[in-house]
Parts: structure tokens; C-alpha cells; sequence
């Protein structure tokens, strides 16, 4: 009896661990999109934000809040070269990184060894998160929003230091200019 029962104990783990590698990775992604959306509506209900226009991507779980609309007519395309200023924060409003000075040294996130300026990408090449771009792919030249995004278009299970694993994420951005096409200067 007793041999039985310490095979027992030993097949038990190992069955559970078989039965673990079989679930299908896209139930758990879609388990953790639902916790995000969760997340980001309690978020939102106990910190609204105003804005002048919205955009709910219900599938996505991205939120956009525009606080300023420039109406330049100048928008972001993929293959063009962008200058952003942000804040990037954690839904308890803890600030993880900005693009500006005095943002980072009131929020305690400050770096001696880096140059506080608007970033400076090619939209579409994938050099920042996919909720970033998305948020920025939607903005015209001189638009102020607000992007909450689901973990899975932020960082999701492989964050840098300083953001947990599957944290959704809010970026407020200030898109400063559209150079239409890579500007190489």
C-alpha cells in the first residue's frame, strides 16, 4: 500500500503539470485582457478623465482621452518620423518614465546619465510598445491625449525594472510633429 501511495504522490504533480502545458496560451491571454479591462474601468470610474474626444476600442481595451485637439490635419502614418513628449504611468498614477525633466525629478524617477527630450521614432517600426504607436497613429500633429492601454499592448509578461508583469499602462502624450516619411537628420 505504502508503494502505491508514493507513486501516487509522484504521478499526482507530474499529471497536473501535463494538464498545466496543455492550456491553450490564448485562454490566458484573453484571462489576463479581461483583468486589464477590469482594471482599467475601476481605474477610470475612481480617476475620470476630461477630454474634448474619446476613443473606446471595446476589443482592444485601449482608451484614448484627447485633452487638446489641434486640428493641424497633419496625421501620423505609418513610415513617419515622429517627435512625442510623455509620461508613462502605472494605474496607481506611480510615474515609470517620462521624456521631460521636471516630470521625472518631482516623481522621483530622475536619471543624471539621460537627456530629457521628446522621443524621436519612425511609426511602424515597432521601437516602442504597440499601444504607444496606436495611441500616436491616431493623433494629428499637436494633439494632447491620454492612451490606457491592456498589459498585452504595453509590456505585458516581460516588463523592464520598475513595472510589474501584465500592468496596464497610462501614457499621456503631447505629439509635437509629423515628419511625413523617415527623417534621417
Amino acid at each position: 500500500m505504502m508503494r502505491v501511495r508514493k507513486f501516487s504522490l509522484f504521478i499526482a504533480p507530474l499529471f497536473a503539470l501535463g494538464m498545466l502545458s496543455c492550456i491553450d496560451p490564448d485562454q490566458t491571454e484573453d484571462a489576463i485582457l479581461n483583468e486589464d479591462k477590469k482594471a482599467i474601468a475601476e481605474y477610470l470610474e475612481s480617476n475620470p478623465i476630461s477630454s474634448v474626444q474619446e476613443f473606446n476600442d471595446e476589443v482592444t481595451g485601449i482608451q484614448i482621452f484627447w485633452q487638446e485637439l489641434s486640428g493641424s490635419g497633419v496625421a501620423a502614418e505609418i513610415g513617419d518620423t515622429l517627435r512625442v513628449d510623455y509620461i508613462g504611468r502605472l494605474l496607481t498614477n506611480q510615474v515609470f518614465d517620462t521624456s521631460i525633466d521636471s516630470v521625472a525629478r518631482a516623481n522621483n524617477v530622475f536619471d543624471a546619465n539621460r537627456n530629457y527630450v521628446p522621443i524621436r521614432f519612425v511609426l511602424g517600426r515597432r521601437s516602442l510598445i504597440d499601444g504607444f504607436e496606436f495611441a500616436v497613429n491616431q493623433m494629428e500633429s499637436g494633439d494632447k491625449a491620454t492612451v490606457i492601454m491592456p498589459s498585452i499592448f504595453g509590456y505585458g509578461s516581460n516588463p523592464p525594472a520598475g513595472i510589474p508583469i501584465d500592468a496596464p499602462l497610462i501614457f499621456e502624450l503631447d505629439l509635437l510633429q509629423v515628419v511625413k516619411g523617415p527623417d534621417n537628420n
